[in-house]
């Protein structure tokens, strides 16, 4: 999700484009006149390309917890009347879906993880050391703890073990020490600061990675309880899912990718039960199989596009 296109919608910049924009499409959209959700609409760039494919009688829902995605839906929605969105994390999809009458009958999922362009690059959101901002990083500005809110409260044991499990950063120790003797002389609510003080505690550096980067990934995924969405979502797509409907997903770290290709391999499978029980195949069948291989960006894109170089998209198909 790191990149969103824009033509003339709020909020847009034609020099940003959606990651992996042709193949996630083309892998989702299959049936013009059907139904799709965009999980994770951002400011719409996937949305647009999966409208221009869709017919008359085609209907894309798009989600987003993010107030100022959510405007530019509403902006979008307003244009064009096979389009709706809807307020909250992507794991209300479930909701979503039965609310408006789809459960069952979605012929795609497109889920586009991690934070977007317009996030990363709005100082007052919080998400990047790169500028100077308050240290927030929530999706929704207007719901749950923010980033110098949680570091205030944690203990150093939890604050290093979220660096070690959800930045997989290995000097989480060592900056967890640091974070907590430095919270006592004043709190840490700048994102500069916090950049700072790791850059202080890292002994070593990666090439070409500022230090912080594994903390500020790890704290906006704890945040935001990103990997619990995930679950929680990949949970509930197959039974929103027509037969032959797709699941696309892009994720743009290993934690995130991890997760949904366990999910496909295990609806691939089917339930794993112990040799000689007296059950039918078609009982214990998958619900999913996974359609070709991982997609990365290409060298092409890479070149317009370096935030894409992490992407890995993954796809599987709802089986009868």
């Amino acid at each position: 999700m790191t990149n969103v296109l824009g033509n003339d919608l709020p909020g847009d910049s034609p020099l940003h484009t959606p990651v992996l924009l042709e193949e996630s499409v083309s892998a989702l959209v299959w049936h013009p006149d059907g139904i799709y959700i965009d999980g994770t609409f951002g400011r719409g760039g996937h949305s647009r390309a999966i409208l221009e494919r869709l017919g008359a009688a085609g209907r894309l829902i798009g989600i987003d917890r993010d107030p100022e995605a959510v405007a530019v839906g509403e902006d979008l929605a307003a244009r064009d009347a096979r389009f709706s969105i809807h307020h909250g994390p992507f794991s209300s999809i479930g909701d979503v879906a039965h609310r408006t009458g789809v459960a069952g009958r979605v012929c795609g999922i497109l889920l586009d993880l991690g934070v977007s362009s317009p996030q990363l690059d709005s100082a007052e959101r919080g998400f990047s050391f790169s500028a100077e901002g308050p240290l927030d990083m929530r999706m929704n500005p207007g719901c749950g703890m923010s980033a110098a809110d949680w570091l205030a409260r944690a203990e150093e044991s939890e604050i290093a073990a979220v660096l070690r499990d959800l930045g997989e950063e290995r000097f989480a120790k060592r900056i967890a020490r640091v974070l907590v003797a430095e919270r006592a002389v004043a709190p840490i609510v700048s994102t500069h600061r916090l950049a700072e003080l790791v850059a202080r505690a890292v002994p070593t550096r990666e090439p070409g990675k500022h230090p912080a980067t594994r903390t500020f990934q790890a704290l906006r995924i704890r945040v935001n309880d990103e990997l619990e969405e995930v679950r929680d979502c990949l949970g509930q797509v197959c039974g929103l899912l027509a037969d032959a409907g797709r699941l696309v997903v892009i994720s743009f770290h290993s934690l995130e990718d991890r997760i949904v290709k366990r999910f496909i391999r295990d609806e691939s499978r089917g339930p794993q039960l112990p040799k000689g029980l007296p059950v039918q195949a078609s009982e214990v069948r998958g619900r999913l199989r996974a359609i070709g291989k991982q997609v990365r960006p290409s060298e092409a894109e890479l070149a317009v596009n370096p935030r894409a170089r992490s992407a890995v998209m993954r796809v599987a198909e709802r089986l009868p």
